[in-house]
């Protein structure tokens, strides 16, 4: 099976987990693993990284991630979503107008608390199983962007309307939806998410399960995993210094075109070979890719 990165379009009611179970028995691959987790509710953008690929799953660059989130206004629950249990209810609803004012004050850095209900762990358990024995912990504020987030629907009647957020990783949604319901004077839920991107790579080029399995030329749909890196400045090595850099020789920078400032790159020769780190006028291996 040919490594790189898989883009799924995440049905509902299955977790990221339960994506890449399904995928083992298609592609007949156990090398498998996800950019990020969604939850069960969600759909959209998971891409799925094959073979030698699942190496980058600790070293993804802290790119930006969009999503269409439907709420409803008049009500609490312990999951901040739909599906969880109302505790609060009220009756006062919000116009288009006070909704677009209240989001300003959500832009840019924030701080947030994790959800209960979320996969957060804390003194080595994680809090969802914590939540469903009605044990509530003390949780750490994290701060995460939100790069920009707007009201793109909304039924002033009904109190029900749909957010279009980007914003960095490891925010919860949930928690927007909630936050801006309180700040309303009222109360929110989650009603819907979906995931539009993640790691660059956009809803339109996710492939459903069903088409996963369907798929004739499945490797044709795999994309080569330095796509997960292209934020990465390029070097191309010579045909010995590739053979050297394999063997795990320390280069010297200064012998390679455009390796002239320390940081991390993309390396290249006749294939993608993985990252390295320029420091200390040394090149040395980041993380490689290459099949041994």
């Amino acid at each position: 099976m040919k490594s790189g990165v898989l883009l799924v379009n995440k049905p509902a009611d299955f977790t990221s987990f339960d994506v890449i179970a399904k995928l083992r028995g298609i592609l007949h691959e156990r090398r498998l693993g996800h950019t990020g987790t969604l939850d069960p509710m969600a759909t959209g953008v998971l891409p799925v990284l094959v073979g030698t690929a699942t190496k980058a799953s600790d070293i993804l660059p802290e790119n930006e991630k969009s999503y269409t989130a439907g709420f409803a206004l008049g009500k609490a629950t312990d999951t901040l979503d739909i599906t969880g249990t109302v505790t609060e209810t009220s009756d006062k609803r919000a116009t288009r107008q006070e909704i677009d004012a209240t989001l300003e004050g959500f832009k840019g850095s924030i701080s947030q608390l994790p959800p209960m209900y979320s996969a957060v762990s804390v003194n080595g358990r994680r809090l969802y199983d914590l939540a469903r024995q009605g044990i509530e912990v003390e949780r750490t504020p994290r701060t995460v962007e939100i790069y920009s987030i707007t009201l793109s629907d909304f039924d002033e009647e009904a109190g029900e309307g749909t957010l279009s957020i980007s914003c960095s990783k490891g925010t919860y949604i949930r928690s927007i939806v909630d936050d801006l319901g309180r700040a309303l004077g009222t109360f929110a839920v989650m009603t819907s998410l979906v995931r539009t991107s993640s790691q660059g790579f956009k809803l339109a080029d996710c492939m459903t399960l069903d088409e996963i399995q369907a798929c004739k030329d499945i490797e044709a749909r795999i994309i080569l995993p330095d796509s997960l890196f292209e934020c990465y400045p390029k070097l191309m090595l010579s045909e010995k210094q590739t053979v050297m850099y394999k063997n795990g020789v320390r280069l010297d920078p200064a012998r390679v075109k455009g390796a002239n400032e320390a940081g991390i790159y993309r390396v290249y020769g006749g294939e993608f070979l993985g990252l390295c780190k320029v420091e200390n006028a040394e090149m040395v291996i980041y993380k490689n890719f290459w099949k041994n």
